[in-house]
């Protein structure tokens, strides 16, 4: 009988399973560019969208899905209230439908446990927890407030009233929750005053529901924009949002990355993570964007676990404070006989073991072996061309450390004599299985040419890491796993 996984890191951010606590809950450091624990421990975030855990899983499935992400490194499940795919007209899997006809200042509470829709909610963000998982809760998907993606066009069941009702309810049903990250929006951009207005509108609510008075100290909060696009495009300086974000979208050539380094000189300073990327297994259709953005949107071909990886890389390398990963088939929750979207091949379950979610884990360990507060940009590491498209090559600078990130497994330049130290030890760090190769120690000096293992090629994508051996590092290591 196989044991239980357990999932363990080196460096700061592993956590035990068991309950979470206050200490556990998050602030944005004092840099301004990452998320740390109240006791000012780093925190990594690596989530998963999972859109539809609270309306299509009942509970050993739910306990299945987050036992296995938190097994496999994640740390924020992105989850959903009013469901995308049919959430308030469609119960849950025993029976409960979210409102009482479709009023969002009527939620549907009966007494006693296990009776509504709220209950089970309660019970999958207590399972997370259990787990040191945090929920990032999104109070409903975009769509109930505007329609359209990206016109702001307010005309769905909220207005500023019922907004401020609905939000007062969750802030006080789950004031006590300290695994909670609230995300409004819900893959719409908030592009017009109307719509800016009414998710302020929500996330006051939130704050006084939890705190009793509009007081977002008491509150950690961000919001999901409609892709490709950034948040800081429509509002930035909103005192709710404690973090801003990205959706570099889908298809086989998402640059990440350019979201990330466009926010990164914003004012004020705030931390910044794609909170949707490309999913493995999904076909975009072009048809979905706006005609502005269509041309250049890559649809011909289905995203792959090697595309999911870069975007994370990416991302994280351009200074994101993590990543949001996601498969087609979670994020609906897919399973026959459900109606499938944008294609997918796998159910849910199959899904869960997806290289790319694998991967992914080896990322957050990597970055957590490293000095992770500290951490940079520095694209003049790179000694000649950073490369187009998919041969883009990213630089991260930390204290006593650099990550460079090569997507395809080409030789590149390093400027040595811009690092730290006497000398430069470095190593080769696999991203597909997370396996680490010394690669040498030079002077500190001038320029010097690194030529990946292997092939070039999609697919075959490394991570150079510099140090300083006077700092005495650990080497970068992958996430372990035990069976």
């Amino acid at each position: 009988m196989k044991r239980l996984v357990l999932f363990c890191l080196l460096g700061l951010g592993g956590l035990p399973l068991g309950p979470s606590t206050a200490a556990d809950a998050l602030r944005v450091s004092d840099n301004r560019r990452f998320l740390v624990t109240a006791d000012g421990r780093p925190f990594f975030w690596l989530g998963d969208t999972a859109w539809e855990l609270f309306h299509r899983l009942d509970r050993a499935e739910a306990e299945l899905y987050l036992a296995d992400r938190a097994t496999k490194g994640f740390t924020v499940i992105q989850a959903v209230a009013l469901a995308e795919l049919d959430g308030l007209t469609e119960p849950n899997r025993y029976g409960h439908l979210p409102l009482e006809n479709q009023d969002p200042a009527r939620p549907a509470v009966k007494p006693g446990p296990g009776n509504d829709y709220w209950d089970f909610v309660d019970e999958v963000v207590d399972l997370a927890a259990a787990r040191r998982l945090r929920i990032g809760l999104l109070p409903t998907w975009g769509k109930y407030v505007t329609s359209s993606a990206f016109d702001g066009k307010v005309d769905g069941i909220f207005n500023l009233a019922n907004a401020l009702a609905y939000g007062r309810f969750l802030g006080q049903r789950y004031r006590d929750r300290s695994n909670l990250i609230w995300i409004l929006g819900g893959d719409k951009a908030p592009s017009t005053p109307e719509a800016v207005a009414l998710w302020r509108a929500l996330a006051r609510g939130i704050a006084e529901g939890v705190s009793g008075r509009e007081d977002y100290s008491t509150v950690l909060m961000t919001y999901h924009t409609a892709g490709p696009g950034h948040v800081s495009d429509f509002l930035h300086d909103e005192s709710w949002l404690d973090f801003t974000s990205a959706q570099s979208s889908h298809g086989d050539l998402v640059e990440s990355w350019r979201f990330i380094e466009k926010h990164w000189a914003r004012q004020p300073i705030k931390p910044v993570i794609d909170l949707e990327s490309s999913y493995p297994d999904a076909l975009i259709p072009a048809a979905w964007l706006p005609e502005s953005m269509r041309a250049a949107h890559r649809s011909t071909r289905p995203s792959t676990d090697d595309h999911a990886r870069r975007a994370a890389y990416w991302a994280v390398f351009a200074g994101a404070a993590g990543h949001t990963y996601g498969h087609n088939s979670i994020w609906q929750m897919y399973a026959p006989p459900r109606k499938p979207i944008l294609s997918p091949r796998l159910t849910w379950k199959e899904a869960l073991d997806a290289p790319s979610a694998r991967q992914m884990g080896y990322l957050r360990a990597l970055i957590e072996s490293r000095p992770f507060l500290s951490h940079v940009p520095d694209q003049t590491l790179i000694a000649g061309h950073v490369g187009e498209g998919a041969d883009h090559i990213r630089a991260l600078r930390g204290d006593g450390c650099a990550l460079i990130y090569t997507p395809v497994g080409k030789p590149f330049g390093v400027h040595l004599d811009r690092l730290t130290g006497r000398d430069v030890k470095a190593w080769w760090f696999d991203p597909r299985s997370g396996q680490v190769t010394p690669a040498g120690q030079f002077a500190r000096k001038g320029s010097r040419e690194f030529v990946p293992p292997g092939s070039p090629g999609v697919g075959c994508d490394w991570v150079l890491a510099l140090e300083d051996p006077a700092r005495q590092l650990p080497a970068p290591r992958s996430a372990r796993f035990e069976r």
